[in-house]
């Protein structure tokens, strides 16, 4: 008999997600009463919203917290549809939002909702390593449309017109360069999607962190675009994994057949959270201009360090250009990590191809370890 019975599955073999490995690391250097300053994984510095939290713990009561409905709570549903007359003018039926299990949960539904095995998605790149990962587990194949501002229309066209898409994946703003597309651009890409049938996807789930214009959700343009939202990155609310997709007309009860199986439904009592957690704009702004002020911080200290920087439209991140210093962002990252108690992701979880090149930063963390984060970084580099 063989002495190992248990071997991974095909599907398993996906690259670590490195931002993930980076915080254990961390997080390891930490509890050996290391200071250690974290900006490798995009974790607001704030807390859930008190409206949020006040929701939770009054319906903490005694009364049971069982499943919701499949897709969640009606009421959230209505509130989610409800945001997007508020804040982008666009009308949504509650029919057609499904909460998720945070973002991710939405991912894994609507890949699996949307693509057979074999299919052809293109994604931006750089770009969220889970994309990646969660369609290679389910045989589909990436293409990848590069650009660190942004993915163009005619990009779009061209990788068409070579392989065949059967999807087009986009975050805007991006994770790791921060980058807004043109509303331009944002409309011009969902008319080539629309003209040649390539499913729609878009990320937004950094909507609301935008520092020089907001952003418009591709529902303007587009009733066929999937969008995928979720509740950690604006709200403040990461941990409680609770996130929402929008379909086309008609498509929930294909989501909802699937979540009913592998999710049962969301979290309840994050669900409740959520809903309360759309009436503390005040809050929220007020940590959104707490990333503004660390973001001014980072452009102008690692530009002054002389690194290249990606645009940081949005978003809380930082995506910089290490090669006048290494080539190797992996070495470099752990390095930084070692030597100055900074923690930073490496850009190759970003881009395979060309991000041993750049490491991203977070800002999402207080002001005062973002000053002296960027005093080790100036150190470390001899700057």
């Amino acid at each position: 008999m063989s002495e190992r019975i248990l071997t991974p599955a095909r599907r398993a073999a996906i690259a670590p997600f490195l931002a993930m490995d980076v915080m254990r690391e961390a997080a390891q250097l930490r509890r050996e009463g290391r200071d250690i300053i974290q900006m490798e994984v995009g974790v607001p510095f704030a807390g859930p919203p008190r409206r949020a939290r006040e929701a939770a713990i009054a319906a903490l009561d005694g009364r049971p917290i069982s499943y919701t409905d499949a897709l969640g709570l009606p009421s959230l549903r209505a509130r989610i549809a409800r945001h997007y007359r508020d804040a982008y003018g666009v009308s949504v039926e509650p029919e057609r939002v499904c909460v998720t299990t945070g973002s991710s949960g939405g991912f894994i539904m609507a890949f699996l909702a949307l693509f057979d095995a074999g299919a052809r998605v293109a994604i931006n790149c750089p770009s969220y390593p889970c994309y990646r990962n969660i369609l290679g587990a389910f045989d589909v194949e990436t293409v990848e449309l590069r650009g660190v501002s942004g993915v163009t229309p005619e990009q779009v066209e061209a990788a068409d017109d070579g392989q065949k898409l059967d999807g087009l994946l986009l975050m805007n703003p991006s994770n790791p360069t921060g980058a807004l597309q043109s509303d331009e651009s944002m409309r011009a890409i969902a008319a080539v999607c629309e003209k040649r049938g390539i499913k729609f996807i878009s990320d937004e789930i950094y909507h609301g962190l935008t520092y020089e214009r907001p952003a418009q959700t591709a529902l303007a343009w587009s009733r066929n675009a999937v969008i995928v939202n979720s509740f950690s990155k604006y709200y403040c609310m990461t941990g409680w994994r609770v996130g929402w997709l929008v379909v086309p007309d008609g498509f929930s009860r294909v989501i909802e057949r699937l979540q009913q199986s592998l999710a049962i439904s969301p979290p309840t009592l994050a669900q409740i959270a959520a809903e309360a957690a759309f009436d503390a704009t005040d809050e929220l702004e007020a940590v959104k201009a707490g990333y503004a002020r660390n973001r001014a911080i980072l452009l102008d200290a690692l530009g002054g360090m002389g690194l290249d920087l990606a645009p940081a439209d949005g978003a809380f991140y930082v995506y910089a250009d290490i090669s006048r210093f290494s080539e190797n962002s992996l070495e470099f990252s752990k390095a930084l990590l070692e030597q100055a108690g900074v923690a930073a992701t490496p850009g190759v979880d970003f881009d395979p191809t060309q991000g041993h090149r750049a490491l991203r930063f977070s800002y999402a963390g207080a002001e005062a370890d973002m000053i002296e984060a960027m005093r080790r970084v100036k150190v470390f580099l001899g700057r």
